[in-house]
This record gives C-alpha cells, structure tokens and sequence, in this order.
C-alpha cells in the first residue's frame, strides 16, 4: 500500500499569524486528519506534536533488528516502526520519553547481561537486556520538539524587533489575540491596549509575561489593573535583563535573553506532560505506563511474560 507524508511548512520571514488565523489552520488539518483516519488510511500524526525518533546504528547477532531500522516514538509512548523485539522497544520507549524531557539527542545501548565482549561508549545511557536472546543494540535517539509559541502584543518598533529576533531564534510568532499554549508573551504597545493584552496573557498562565515600559510608567500600568499580587508578581517590567539597552533591538535582545534563560533552566515545556515509568519488578526494566502497558495493581510489566512469571510466583 502506497504511503504518504504530509508536511505543513510556514513561509521563512512572513508575516505575524493571528491567533485567530492559527486556530483555523489547526482545525483545517484535524479536519483532514479525521478524514484519513475514516478512510482507514491513518498512520499517525506528528509535526505540532512533540517526538523522538528512534535508528538503529549498530547491531550485533542475534538481535530482530539492523541497521537502518527506524520508529518515530510519539509523547503519550506510543511507537510507530521497528527497532527490535519487546525488550528493545520497551527500553526505546523509556529512553525516547527521556530526550524529549531533555530537548536532547541520546545514544542508547541495549546490551545483554554480560557486557564484557563490548566496547565502551562514554556518554551513552546503558540498559541491560534480559532477553534471551544475548544481542546488543545501539540506537541514536533524537528529540523532534514543536516550535515554542512567543507572544507579541503590539505594533510599535520594539514590537517588531522583539518578533524579528524571537522567529531568528526559532519560535514560533503569534501576533495580539489568545496566547494559550505560548511559552512567553511580550507587551510592546508603549501606551495602547496594554491592560488588554496583559489580562488576557495572565489568564492564560504563560510562563514568561513582560511588558516594555519604564519601572514608573509599568507600575501605574499594574496598579491599575486590580491584581492580585500573585499576578502582580507575574509581571516582568522593565522587560529583560539590564544590559543598558537604548535601541529596539537590544531592547530586543535584553527581552529574548530573559525569556532564554528561563527556559533553560526550567528544561521543554513538554517535560510535564510525559506519561509515568515503573520499574519492571521480574526483569527490572524501565517501562512507560499507558492504557496497553501490562500490570497488576501498581506493578506493571515489560511484557506479557514478565506479568505471567510474577503472577506465578505470587500463587
């Protein structure tokens, strides 16, 4: 049967997409997407979703998988191709989950218990194999994140010099409406719907929320807002890291280094909504728990097999 990608590409350098104008698009495609699945001819969908994909680099007999073989593992666990038999996937599934934690790349090697007959890899996560089997893989891991979402409120010089560096630094810009599911939100008006744009971020619990003004005039702005002083505390004005900044661009500049640096030390937003893992009590291999993943009460298996041996012993 033939199979077929579809990509969604936004043009490099164009111009600011409503959020309006964003929602149309996302219910364009969920339409088509629903259209695919009700032809039965669905595979899975990725692109907005967060992923990791999964090649085999290296395999020594006897091992199910070669070189070359690929899967594209999915957040909620989920895994679409081939990198091996159970044991594997189990341990790519866990190990997958770890780099989109991480924002990145992984070596993994899964080798059999005695791992004398193999060469070092500093750097790499090692997990042992149970399996029978007595193969050993090694899978390059990489983490395939969505653009992050920036915010921009207002049309003024700085707002377009924030929006112009943010897309140089690979966010995704949205222009003044519903910035839910935005990583960071700049208010740039200097004067005009400020309380608006404001309220509306705060409402949406963005992570990092900023408002270009003077530490006086971005005062007056709050006091005039009846915040609360969590909200309040929510706030960043002046906006960035003081680095006497006077033009619009390293005003920019100052902005995009805050935004970074909070980031970065808080790790991908996607870190929090990853499913739980458990370790197999039989084989002690790490597993993601999803609504296939075999258990008993709060104890859940690599496999079917695992959950059988210690039903067993339980008797």
């Amino acid at each position: 049967m033939k199979q077929y990608l579809l990509a969604v590409y936004s043009a490099e350098g164009g111009q600011d997409v409503s959020a309006e104008e964003m929602q149309r698009a996302y219910q364009a495609v969920d339409d088509f997407n629903s259209e695919v699945q009700a032809a039965g001819a669905w595979v899975f969908a990725g692109g907005l979703h967060p992923s990791s994909t999964a090649t085999v680099v290296r395999a020594q007999e006897p091992t199910s998988a070669r070189p070359g073989d690929d899967a594209v593992i999915l957040a909620d666990g989920s895994i679409e191709g081939f990198v091996g038999g159970v044991c594997a996937e189990s341990s790519v599934r866990a190990a997958s989950l770890d780099t989109l934690a991480s924002g990145e790349p992984l070596l993994l090697r899964v080798l059999p218990p005695s791992t004398d007959d193999f060469p070092a890899a500093p750097g790499a996560l090692v997990v042992v194999n149970p399996c029978h089997s007595g193969g050993a893989l090694e899978i390059f891991l990489r983490p395939v994140l969505p653009r992050p979402l920036f915010g921009v409120a207002g049309q003024t010089p700085i707002a377009r010099a924030v929006a112009d560096l943010a897309r140089f630094l690979e966010f995704e810009v949205v222009s003044d409406g519903d910035y839910a599911g935005a990583d960071a939100v700049v208010v740039a008006g200097l004067g005009r719907d400020e309380e608006a744009a404001l309220r509306g971020a705060l409402n949406a619990r963005i992570g990092y929320l900023a408002l270009v003004a003077s530490r006086k005039r971005g005062a007056a702005v709050l006091d005039g807002m009846d915040l609360s002083d969590e909200e309040r505390a929510r706030v960043h004005t002046p906006a960035g890291i003081d680095i006497g900044a006077r033009t619009p661009q390293e005003i920019a500049l100052s902005i995009l280094a805050e935004v970074i640096q909070g980031r970065r030390t808080a790790g991908p937003a996607v870190a929090d909504e990853l499913p739980k893992q458990a370790v197999d009590p039989v084989c002690g291999m790490t597993v993601v728990i999803g609504l296939d993943t075999p258990h008993t009460g709060d104890q859940w298996f690599c496999c079917q097999g695992c959950l059988d041996t210690f039903l067993a012993a339980a008797r």
